[in-house]
């Protein structure tokens, strides 16, 4: 509990103590590093460009900070793409890339391409409906991995308002990580109980990190990440920041049950590589959830729900050739 708490202390960091991007980007220039931004992207032409914009505005144009601000996309079917490519993104569609590996929906699946496309030695992934999007999503990020020793991993932490726009209240986000993520956290990995977000869309590292562990394609992503991480490196790599508010569409409980339901998955898949539990094999894959129609009358909703999962991918080929061109 004394680490836990003494962890609390040392690796919290607010986002105010990284503000000063020109010692960040002198830092980084000592280091001879090139950072990356990514959002992974499936029908955000809402707040995309607002994004763009604002991370090349602040922190390619004004401070050289990052050098390359990239979307994956998942195939959106409204202007993502169009309006990212007009305000300076460089875009990808996922399924275009490592064909040979075949193709899943999913942002793990564009998280996971996006190592093979981007070429930062740190890579800032952000998610991309932020309605109060500021570069401190991705300094406060950077910061720690600059200025901190030892830490190659950071994830975001905030305050999520709950509701729409006429009846936000101060919070109340967050549902699945209090119900759900962080009481299994506490019974069978207690040491990532002391993650305040662990399911937040905002997180950096290094390439080394993110290189070396597996992606569940769906929903696990973020839950299959801080295990994987904890369990090969511990704690001491890892810190979080407090990025103060972050505003987005909030998901009704309907589509909270099936992100639970990917979750539990990638939580199985772990008991048995790390625990020995098992194998625990879920005996179905189809999620069941009881919906009224517009007469009241109940039924059966049935959706089937596979967190498949890519494997590192430094152990692929194309990947280990692509980084050896790009470093020679």
């Amino acid at each position: 509990m004394n680490e836990m708490h003494e962890w609390l202390k040392e690796r919290t960091f607010h986002h105010t103590e990284f503000r000063d991007l020109s010692l960040l980007v002198r830092e980084k220039e000592k280091q001879n590093l090139m950072i990356s931004v990514c959002f992974p992207t499936l029908n955000e032409e809402k707040t995309i460009g607002k994004s763009v914009v604002l991370m090349k505005a602040e922190l390619m144009d004004r401070y050289p900070l990052v050098d390359e601000i990239v979307i994956v996309d998942s195939g959106s079917t409204d202007r993502t793409c169009e309006i990212a490519g007009e305000f300076g993104a460089d875009t990808f569609i996922a399924s275009e890339h490592l064909k040979e590996e075949g193709s899943y929906s999913g942002k793990g699946e564009n998280l996971w391409k996006a190592l093979y496309l981007l070429k930062g030695d740190i890579i800032v992934f952000i998610d991309a409906d932020i309605r109060n999007i500021h570069h401190r999503f991705a300094y406060g990020l950077i910061g720690p991995l600059l200025l901190k020793k030892g830490v190659k991993f950071v994830k975001a932490f905030y305050e999520r308002p709950f509701g729409d726009t006429e009846t936000m209240s101060a919070a109340g986000g967050g549902r699945v990580t209090e119900i759900l993520v962080r009481p299994l956290f506490s019974q069978l990995f207690p040491d990532l109980s002391v993650i305040i977000q662990p399911l937040s869309g905002e997180y950096a590292g290094y390439r080394e990190i993110f290189e070396q562990i597996p992606f569940p394609i769906g929903y696990g992503v973020e839950t299959g990440m801080l295990i994987d991480i904890y369990q090969k490196w511990g704690l001491d790599i890892m810190a979080q920041t407090d990025l103060d508010q972050r505003i987005h569409r909030n998901q009704n409980t309907i589509s909270l049950g099936r992100m639970s339901f990917g979750i539990l998955q990638t939580f199985w898949n772990r008991l048995y590589k790390y625990k020995k539990l098992g194998p625990v094999q879920p005996e179905s894959l189809t999620l069941r959830q009881i919906l009224k129609d517009e007469f009241g009358r109940h039924n059966t909703n049935e959706i089937v729900i596979e967190e498949m999962e890519r494997q590192p991918i430094s152990e692929l080929v194309a990947y280990r050739e692509i980084r050896k061109k790009s470093l020679s």
